[in-house]
């Protein structure tokens, strides 16, 4: 079937993103810093055996217009430190709950803009994480990064500290784009900022694309395409632009005259997927492009596909998740616990405690097998129930009767091609993929139980 924006718009509805589930939307300020420890303890115990930590770094040079991350403009040096002494402390608050036979396979540093403080604190907490744990023999070390910020001293230097992977933020190639959302072009040439980071042996490089923005057109965003391929890295990420100025007051800062309506963003999707498809990269998810050589195509391959708050990964390097700083969120196999997201109270909290809970949420036995379902569906396009009851030591049938699963459901998807079911087991189509989404609702028993207002799903 060939997709069309037309067809697109059939399935385009609201939605859950399910990067967790339940949703973020369901976290509780029920679960506070008492619920926390006992969660981390419980966590040694249970699967994954790895650890995954993200550290978040809530600051930018200048604020982006359209950005909705949890960041702050620059305020002093003095506030800076203060903020990575809470990251040390909180770190070392938590790790003595942590199992010490366990190791980190993956360490991802988010902001806000990580690159852009001093690249002496990212040693420091990098040589904290050292200290207090062991490593497994090839961890995946990501950052992501801002080339506005850049140097390739800094390159260098991130290479010392132990970086292997960087995301780099390009959103778009175009000058005058990056002006309308406030965001400042590349310090260097970004084929010298390859050029560099692949002398220093990075294993992966990415660069993030936004479709959506304002100026951009749809063979404006071909380009943005053509030229990231043309620089060959690793991956391709194409993020769609969520206008919600009601959420993100910066916003209204944009000309909404001059964004792309709703079909012509269809079309820069669709564009984007064809010709990176058709220049070798396959598509991984909803929104990456890997080359095939990559551990996300292999992973996809295998069947071994992941997802969490940070991004597509593999089963074999990502880990329960252990979240530093304000904001961040924990991923533990029966527990999500996200921090104060107010940069003064997250400090506050930190020097106080050494926690700083402001949410979270407990899963019961029903809800990680949903969890496990669903995470199957939107990243491996495949289920096979007696694979995912092996795993979670249930039976196929227990398992179906929580989802709330019928052949009969997928029949609208298997009639336009998007779905297959064969030998009991689930496959989503290349095309399916774009609707993703709407075939994992259907494994959701719970979805329009909650007052939760959630994205279009294309």
């Amino acid at each position: 079937m060939k997709i069309t924006p037309e067809f697109l718009n059939k399935y385009n509805k609201t939605g859950p993103r399910y990067t967790s589930y339940p949703p973020a939307t369901s976290f509780s300020t029920k679960f506070t810093t008492a619920d926390f420890i006992p969660a981390v303890i419980k966590s040694n115990a249970q699967y994954p055996e790895s650890i995954s930590i993200y550290i978040h770094i809530p600051f930018c040079p200048q604020l982006c217009h359209f950005c909705g991350c949890n960041t702050t403009a620059f305020e002093s040096a003095a506030k800076i430190r203060r903020y990575i002494n809470c990251v040390l402390k909180e770190i070392d608050t938590v790790a003595q709950h942590i199992d010490k036979s366990r190791k980190v396979s993956q360490i991802h540093w988010g902001g806000g803009t990580p690159n852009s403080i001093n690249f002496d604190y990212l040693a420091e907490i990098t040589e904290k994480i050292k200290s207090l744990f062991q490593f497994t023999e090839n961890p995946e070390i990501a950052i992501e990064c801002s080339p506005a910020y850049l140097t390739m001293e800094e390159i260098d230097r991130l290479a010392v500290i132990g970086f292997n992977r960087v995301s780099m933020g390009i959103q778009d190639f175009n000058p005058e784009v990056l002006k309308a959302i406030n965001r400042r072009p590349p310090k260097f040439p970004i084929e010298q900022v390859m050029e560099r980071l692949r002398q220093n042996n990075f294993k992966g490089i990415n660069l993030d694309l936004v479709y959506g923005l304002p100026l951009q057109t749809l063979e404006s965003f071909k380009q943005n395409v053509e030229k990231a391929i043309s620089l060959s890295p690793d991956r391709i990420v194409t993020f769609s632009y969520a206008h919600v100025p009601w959420v993100n007051p910066n916003q209204k800062k944009m000309d909404e005259n001059h964004m792309a309506g709703p079909e012509e963003k269809l079309q820069m999707l669709l564009a984007g997927y064809e010709i990176m498809t058709s220049k070798g990269y396959e598509a991984i998810g909803m929104d990456h492009f890997a080359k095939p050589t990559d551990n996300l195509a292999i992973a996809k391959h295998n069947k071994n596909l992941h997802r969490n708050f940070q991004g597509y990964c593999t089963r074999e390097t990502t880990g329960q998740v252990y979240a530093f700083g304000t904001s961040s969120i924990s991923q533990l196999w029966g527990t999500y616990a996200q921090n104060i997201k107010n940069l003064h109270h997250y400090m506050d909290a930190i020097e106080a405690t050494g926690l700083a809970t402001e949410r979270g949420y407990s899963l019961t036995n029903e809800e990680i097998i949903i969890r496990e379902v669903i995470n199957q569906v939107m990243c491996n396009g495949y289920l096979n129930f007696e694979e995912i009851a092996q795993h979670l030591k249930c039976s196929a049938g227990e398992i179906i009767a929580v989802t709330g699963y019928h052949p009969s459901k997928l029949d609208p998807f298997i009639e336009d091609g998007l779905v297959e079911i064969i030998d009991n087991n689930i496959h989503v189509s290349a095309d399916g993929m774009f609707v993703v989404r709407n075939i994992a609702m259907l494994f959701d028993p719970f979805l329009g139980s909650t007052d939760s207002q959630f994205s279009k799903t294309v």
